[in-house]
């Protein structure tokens, strides 16, 4: 197995400027974590990041020549470049629109964790603390929240009209977040 050729720094931008593609390879073997890093910083979706990644380093391939060592470091000139193609990225009509537009396999593991999450509304004492409201409060609560009641529902079990209903849930939410305050 050959031995792996290591640059100095300014061998490095001398060889990338020839286009060296043995020069381009130890540049992105050496830069493309902390520049991922980067990256992922702007843009959340792993996938995206390196993508934006991939056309940074192209990027910079192409427009090596533009490098001037006098205005600093090659990671500096590398640093910019990619963070500007993510910021590019993110201000894009594609990126703005799928963004928008995610899909719903994206959320499933989401609805998983959640569910395994749950919390008992025992163990907090909510439940304790509905019994306390006045009675009208506290059957409205019970009926829609713990048993799983619509408005409608609650209207004909109670014989109340549906306005009554809500404005009763409404109260007893706002006494409720007295009781928690």
């Amino acid at each position: 197995m050959p031995e792996a050729k290591t640059y100095t720094e300014e061998a490095l931008i001398a060889a990338l400027k020839m286009h060296d593609n043995d020069a381009f390879q130890y540049l992105y073997n050496n830069y493309k974590a902390a520049l991922f890093t980067v990256v992922h910083q702007i843009i959340a979706d792993k996938e995206i990041a390196q993508d934006v990644l991939q056309e940074a380093f192209i990027t910079a391939w192409k427009n090596i020549e533009k490098y001037d060592p006098t205005k600093g470091r090659l990671f500096t000139w590398l640093f910019n470049v990619t963070r500007n193609s993510a910021i590019n990225t993110t201000r894009s009509k594609a990126y703005k629109t799928a963004q928008k537009n995610d899909s719903f396999d994206n959320y499933v593991s989401y609805v998983d964790e959640k569910e395994s999450q749950s919390v008992n509304i025992n163990q907090i004492g909510l439940r304790k603390q509905v019994h306390m409201l006045r009675e009208d409060y506290k059957n409205v609560l019970e009926l829609s929240y713990f048993n799983g009641f619509t408005h409608d529902e609650i209207a004909k079990i109670l014989n109340i009209p549906v306005g009554t209903v809500k404005t009763r849930l409404r109260n007893a939410l706002i006494e409720l977040r007295k009781q928690f305050l």
